[in-house]
């Protein structure tokens, strides 16, 4: 199979048609690709859980106060919303280069499927939500949201002018892990900057995988990428890099947190799982991207969590 039929085969590109009443709806969520948050949310799901041992959000017989609740709420409509909106614009910023790339042309906005007015009215609603969210939480989490809204929004050009945009796009998602320590605690600690570092890393390296796909039609537009610079070997090897760093960073937070054996065991299995996906992929190769993508590269964050998440439980470790 050639990288061309590849492009215009790519089951995960391609709209099925809407078969029942909520044809808008599953129009919306697959152009802010819904599915795809199980990247960031679990790892932000540990920083709540590690963040709520520090925290007095217990009642005096150790039950979760009704505040927490509130709180968790409010983060994860905070999350929703300026994810949303950040694919939304996204989508929105490359309408011309999808519908010019055989293998993005069948995007919702390229496609005629959403109205350029409808997703510019997407996009304000969900920052209107997200600033709603934020301001909501504490004073920390307004300051910053001008901030984080910026950050996820002016990702969508970068790839106009730097290679380097893979690191700014894990930049923008990483941050999860520190927003949600600051909405917990008001403050930043070392902990929650690893986690994000780790997150940065592992989202940049597997955004440097998918972009080998389009590596020869970047090149011939002028688009900025990794594979588009270097060529598709060295990127993967990039890519491999990224997430032995990245498998490190994770590592240490477990050191850091003196987490038990369970979360030992949850890194190792993520490492056999970078392992497969870079087995998987490959170049001459590229086909197995979507495998890596929806059936490998989705577990990672959520074993991790896990990981955490039954250390606590089963072994909570002191302080």
């Amino acid at each position: 199979m050639s990288a061309s039929e590849f492009r215009q085969s790519d089951a995960s590109e391609v709209n099925p048609p809407d078969a029942s009443g909520f044809g808008t709806l599953a129009r919306y969520l697959r152009m802010i690709k819904f599915s795809h948050s199980l990247y960031a949310l679990p790892l932000a799901g540990i920083a709540f859980l590690q963040a709520l041992s520090s925290s007095n959000l217990f009642t005096a017989n150790g039950t979760p106060a009704p505040a927490l609740y509130w709180l968790l709420l409010k983060i994860v409509i905070a999350m929703t919303a300026q994810r949303s909106a950040a694919m939304g614009f996204t989508r929105l910023a490359d309408r011309d280069i999808d519908a010019a790339n055989p293998r993005t042309a069948s995007r919702e906005i390229p496609d005629g499927q959403i109205s350029i007015k409808s997703a510019r009215l997407f996009i304000g609603v969900s920052l209107a939500i997200f600033f709603a969210a934020a301001f909501s939480i504490n004073p920390i989490c307004a300051l910053l949201a001008p901030v984080a809204a910026g950050l996820v929004l002016g990702y969508s050009y970068t790839k106009r002018f730097t290679f380097l945009c893979h690191f700014i796009l894990g930049t923008a998602i990483g941050v999860a892990p520190t927003a949600v320590w600051l909405a917990v605690l008001e403050r930043i600690d070392l902990l929650p900057l690893v986690w994000s570092a780790g997150l940065a890393i592992y989202i940049a390296g597997f955004d440097i995988l998918y972009a080998c796909q389009d590596a020869d039609y970047d090149r011939e537009v002028g688009l900025h990428s990794v594979p588009a610079r270097f060529g598709v070997p060295a990127a993967l090897w990039v890519a491999r890099l990224c997430h032995l760093a990245a498998i490190g960073l994770f590592a240490y937070a477990g050191v850091q947190r003196q987490s038990g054996a369970i979360f030992d065991i949850a890194v190792v299995i993520v490492a056999e799982l970078f392992v497969v996906e870079h087995r998987l992929v490959r170049p001459g190769k590229l086909e197995r991207i979507p495998i890596a993508f929806f059936h490998i590269n989705a577990s990672i964050s959520l074993v991790l969590f896990l990981g955490i998440a039954l250390d606590l439980w089963l072994a909570p470790s002191p302080g």
